[in-house]
């Protein structure tokens, strides 16, 4: 599939718990490297009725709050929390997410070709939080930069759309801001004569799900975003099919896509959700039934297909159509999800859902999709004890990446003492020696609310600037996270877990 993930959900709710929910994306900067993604995931029913239950995390019986204190910026929360509702904690952490992708614009890229490419679910938790302007703000910087980076043409023989701005041999040495990068970097692109059927279609997902977020308040705008949807997707539909780094060799070592089979249905999704024309409901069923791909148990910017199974349903069950098919995949889905034992996914001992090879790095990516997931099908579950379980999972994974593991460390930057103090972050670092991440030794800047990877498969986790594997942050760790904060600050009756968290880690056996 391709190189796009952004999951941030955000809901338009009311007093009783009815939803029209929406989805928006970005595009991923990973550490020096600037290949846009994006994936976008809205929930389509309108309206949902969200099955609200207690809180399941820790209800913590200390009234002593462990959480740092919040910087003096604008728009940061800065109230303690004590259990209250709404929940000045999970505010911040909403606030902070929104303000680590602030902290990942870039400035000069896209200069080589002359261009500019500098570059919701659960809305009730973002109005509590009081966020919801900075989110608009923060999606539409993203749908401008994609606008940018795209023809808009309804020609496909004259379509392109740059995916990736970079390239890894010149970035991985380079330690330092974009700012002072030494050289120009190369920006690359697919066209008529140089397909990407995966990115096209994810893209084009992108523009729709936006298109849905800004009709509202902004009709020019969302109609804008829906032409470009609309012709990219006509674009992606070009063949012969392509896997983008075929057509686009420099992103191949870093964002190799895997499949474009989910992308084509993702993109159909999202524009029948967002038109209403069942001419794309019926290429999604098309192309799911004409194309074979086996679902991975990871939702992430490479894998849609478990997204997929959740989409089909809700929006099977918005059209009043029969949704039994769709609910089959999805439970079947989610169910060898939470209920995993073996094979390629499991649990830590810590309770971290961990799937080899997609968890060897960036381990909460995976978690947080899984969770994600879960909360957006729940409320529309076969029966009360599904719904239960799905929610009682992404709780789980919630509370662990909250501070409930063997480390007792929230990893989420600048909450708590023991929250990851050096992410691999050239900006945040300050340094600019790339033979030597340890100069200097501490990290310059605070770079709040960005998620590192997270932990290994034994739960163990070295904050070392140098081990970018668990240390790196990337702007698809925060994406579903994003979505996760929110759905907590409706939800949730209790503090985060760090909060009752006394600073230390403890010492573990080697």
């Amino acid at each position: 599939m391709a190189l796009l993930v952004f999951k941030s959900e955000a809901t338009s709710s009311t007093v009783d718990n009815h939803s029209i929910p929406i989805t928006i994306g970005w595009f991923r900067l990973k550490s020096k490297i600037r290949a846009f993604q994006t994936s976008w995931h809205l929930d389509p029913v309108n309206p949902v009725i969200y099955v609200t239950f207690p809180s399941l995390t820790r209800a913590q019986e200390s009234s002593k709050n462990y959480a740092l204190s919040p910087p003096d910026i604008s728009g940061i929360p800065q109230q303690q929390s004590y259990n209250t509702y709404p929940n000045p904690e999970y505010a911040r952490l909403v606030a902070y997410s929104l303000y680590f992708y602030e902290a990942q614009r870039t400035l000069n890229d896209g200069q080589d070709v002359d261009l500019d490419l500098s570059g919701v679910k659960w809305s009730q938790g973002y109005q509590l939080a009081n966020q919801t302007q900075y989110l608009m703000d923060m999606i539409k910087w993203g749908t401008d930069w994609l606008i940018k980076a795209s023809s808009n043409t309804n020609s496909t023989d004259d379509q392109y759309l740059y995916v990736m701005v970079g390239n890894l041999d010149i970035d991985h040495n380079y330690w330092g801001p974009d700012t002072n990068f030494p050289t120009r970097r190369p920006s690359s692109k697919v066209n008529a004569s140089a397909h990407g059927t995966d990115v096209a279609g994810e893209v084009a997902a992108a523009f729709a799900a936006s298109s849905i977020l800004f009709r509202s308040n902004n009709s020019t705008y969302a109609d804008t975003l829906l032409t470009y949807a609309k012709n990219l997707y006509s674009f992606a539909e070009t063949t012969p099919f392509r896997l983008y780094q075929n057509s686009a060799p420099l992103v191949r070592d870093g964002y190799s896509s895997s499949n474009y089979s989910d992308e084509l249905i993702w993109g159909a999704l999202w524009l029948y959700r967002a038109t209403n024309d069942a001419t794309y409901l019926n290429k999604a069923v098309n192309y799911f039934g004409s194309n074979s791909f086996t679902s991975k148990k990871v939702f992430n910017w490479d894998e849609k297909t478990g997204g997929c199974y959740v989409l089909f349903a809700k929006l099977f069950q918005q059209s009043g159509q029969d949704t039994t098919r769709w609910k089959l995949l999805a439970e079947r889905y989610l169910d060898s999800i939470i209920k995993t034992s073996g094979g390629d996914c499991t649990f830590t001992d810590g309770g971290l859902f961990w799937c080899d090879g997609d968890s060897d790095e960036a381990s909460l990516s995976v978690s947080f999709g899984a969770a994600f997931l879960c909360l957006v099908y729940a409320p529309i579950a076969t029966s009360d004890t599904k719904t239960r379980a799905y929610i009682n999972f992404a709780l789980t994974q919630i509370d662990y990446a909250l501070g409930k593991n063997p480390l007792n460390t929230p990893y989420v930057i600048g909450v708590h003492p023991n929250s990851p103090h050096n992410p691999h972050h050239a900006g945040a670092h300050g340094g600019t020696n790339a033979n030597n991440l340890n100069d200097p030794p501490e990290t310059q800047h605070i770079l709040y609310g960005g998620v590192v990877g997270g932990p290994d498969k034994n739960d163990g986790f070295s904050d070392s600037r140098s081990d970018y594997a668990h240390t790196e942050v990337a702007m698809d760790y925060n994406a579903a996270f994003q979505g996760l904060m929110a759905y907590q600050m409706i939800n949730s009756r209790t503090d985060p877990y760090y909060v009752s968290v006394p600073p230390g880690r403890p010492s573990r056996k080697t």
